[in-house]
């Protein structure tokens, strides 16, 4: 063990008796290890990237807040095995769930034995995303503790707009002539993407605890292949549902890479979308509002959409925010992006009958609340 690990696993006293620790290669935001040990229990041990979560002391509450209420809600329930189904993060000496080195912020969790991640999304999977993240939302949705946002304005699509029209108009890179058309499509639909962020303000749309980051590999399951809780929660902060309903399809429902450049391979997988939208709406109905439920073919539209403006708004500054591996990269991700949010447009009347056809199966009393009548 280097001497850096070495004082980090003594700051937290139930790190004990450790014989081994060991890199996980698996996540792109922070440095994680598995400390092996000679007891009953291994931990997983965390190098926060504060580059990105600049506020640890805001992150680590949020986090402790929402495994303390799931944990809660699964005891009152009966739920059986209740700690393989959560998460637990272990406190330092001074009672915090987290250690500052003077450099870097760390972190340890208990690792649940026999679990493991997937990474390929099919059907199946698509279906147990949406009824386990659904879930996730329904557990907080009365969640007495107040959350900020680990990441201001992550996926707020007036502050991207925003953004957009800054690199336009300082055109950094000098790159705005080419992309120009491109620009002019992308307005010609930004009042309608920024819907949202409206209706919050006009107190017609809430937001709810999200996860921010749904993917099939941010789910742990057992060996039988059942889902055993959900993990990686360092963007769970106040959002509306649209975060965690129209990105998870913005990834799993495209028929190709996020930079494709062949935009004709880019299509919308419409049975992952049905896969899914089942297994959320059969979970989550219980506490979405008719709003809410009639607005998530905009959702699934809304993530490829400001997808395509992050790219390109990185484009326009050259390149500084995502890694690129060629001159046009961003550009190519941008207009792959773009394809999919036109794509996913032409399957927003499917998509709409899907939804009132399985609302009316789990759960028809929401059409007597009243539905506000909006195209989306």
């Amino acid at each position: 063990m280097d001497i850096e690990l070495q004082d980090v696993v003594s700051q937290f006293p139930q790190l004990r008796g450790i014989k081994h620790i060991q890199p996980i290669q698996s996540g792109l935001i922070n440095r994680t290890y598995r400390v092996i040990t000679d007891g009953a229990d291994d931990y997983i041990l965390q190098r926060i990237n504060h580059q990105v979560f600049t506020d640890v002391d805001l992150l680590q509450h949020n986090i402790g807040c929402v495994t303390s209420h799931i944990r809660t809600k699964l005891i009152e329930r009966g739920e059986p095995d209740v700690e393989r189904k959560v998460l637990r993060f272990l406190s330092t000496a001074a009672g915090k769930t987290y250690y500052f080195d003077g450099a870097h912020y760390w972190r340890a969790c208990v690792y649940i034995r026999g679990s493991h991640t997937q990474a390929e999304v099919t059907p199946d999977t698509a279906y147990l995303v949406g009824l386990k993240f659904g879930e996730f939302e329904s557990m907080l949705a009365d969640l007495p503790e107040k959350l900020d946002e680990t990441i201001p304005d992550f996926h707020n699509m007036e502050f991207r707009m925003a953004q957009l029209r800054e690199a336009v108009q300082a055109d950094k890179a000098g790159r705005r002539e080419k992309v120009q058309a491109l620009i002019d499509e992308i307005g010609r639909d930004a009042d309608e993407m920024c819907l949202a962020e409206r209706l919050y303000r006009e107190g017609k749309l809430p937001k709810r605890i999200c996860h921010c980051d749904t993917k099939v590999s941010n789910m742990l399951f057992d060996a039988d292949g059942k889902v055993l809780c959900i993990i990686d929660l360092d963007t769970v902060m106040p959002s509306f549902v649209f975060s965690d309903f129209g990105d998870f399809l913005r990834t799993a429902a495209c028929t190709a890479p996020e930079d494709e450049p062949d935009t004709d391979k880019i299509h919308f997988n419409r049975e992952i979308f049905r896969a899914f939208a089942k297994g959320y709406l059969e979970s989550a109905v219980s506490f979405l509002t008719p709003l809410e439920i009639e607005m998530l073919p905009y959702a699934v539209r809304l993530f490829p959409y400001m997808q395509a403006v992050r790219f390109l708004t990185d484009y326009l500054n050259g390149d500084t925010y995502y890694q690129t591996q060629y001159a046009e990269h961003n550009y190519v991700r941008a207009l792959a992006q773009y394809r999919l949010y036109r794509e996913v447009g032409k399957a927003v009347p499917e998509m709409q009958a899907f939804i009132s056809k399985e609302i009316d199966k789990v759960y028809s009393p929401w059409r007597t609340q009243g539905s506000t009548e909006r195209k989306i």
